[in-house]
């Protein structure tokens, strides 16, 4: 039977095969810039979710005044 992979079976000798291969390929100096890169995306992404969270919710309202009057 084959099982999937799934990230409760990573144990730590596959967590340090998969840090050595990203320092490999990256360089040490080179991963803070990357990490900080990522960062700023995944900031940029909620903020875009929230914008078009509160857009929903201010429609909704518009709509609900509408349809009470």
């Amino acid at each position: 039977m084959i099982t999937p992979l799934i990230f409760g079976t990573i144990g730590t000798s596959e967590i340090l095969l998969i840090v050595l291969a990203i320092l490999l390929l990256f360089g040490g100096k080179k991963i803070p810039e990357l990490m900080k890169g990522v960062g700023k995306g995944i900031k940029s992404f909620k903020q875009g979710l929230n914008g078009i969270e509160e857009d929903l919710n201010k429609e909704m309202k518009d709509d609900t005044q509408i349809f009470n009057k």
